[in-house]
């Protein structure tokens, strides 16, 4: 191999896993988590805000799921590299509504995931059963497409 050629092959070694992690993170997309829920992220508007559907996997309630909408703001896009966001979902099947905050994530591949933590607040009958209305959990969104 020529030298030409050797210092090509090195430039172009070097060069492509630099431009995955100088990559920026992407809300827009379908993104799924491991127990199977996916997510449609429609298009950021200039002020930081999007929507879009969510289609939860796993439930409370023996009622059929239903995709639900969701409303949410990232940080302005250009901002950061690793922006941090926050979105609801008021879910059409049960009495409750989840808020997700979370930050995306580039490796060095260029794999994005969203890292969130999540409250789910569902409709009880009294001020007494507060005290088990509300669960705490994460959730870690790979992209689909």
């Amino acid at each position: 191999m020529g030298t030409l050629s050797c210092c090509l092959l090195l430039t172009l070694a070097l060069l492509v896993p630099h431009q995955a992690a100088a990559r920026k993170c992407d809300l827009q997309g379908l993104w799924t988590n491991k127990l199977g829920s996916n997510m449609t992220l429609l298009a950021l508007n200039t002020d930081g805000t999007f929507s879009g559907f969510y289609h939860t996997a796993v439930t409370a309630t023996n009622k059929q799921t239903l995709v639900s909408p969701l409303q949410g703001a990232q940080q302005l896009p250009g901002a950061k590299k690793h922006p941090t966001f926050g979105f609801t979902v008021q879910w059409q099947f049960a009495d409750s509504t989840t808020a997700f905050v979370g930050q995306c994530f580039v490796d060095r591949h260029g794999k994005e995931t969203l890292e969130t933590t999540w409250l789910l607040r569902e409709e009880v009958p009294s001020h007494r059963d507060t005290w088990k209305a509300t669960r705490v959990g994460t959730s870690i969104f790979t992209r689909i497409k």
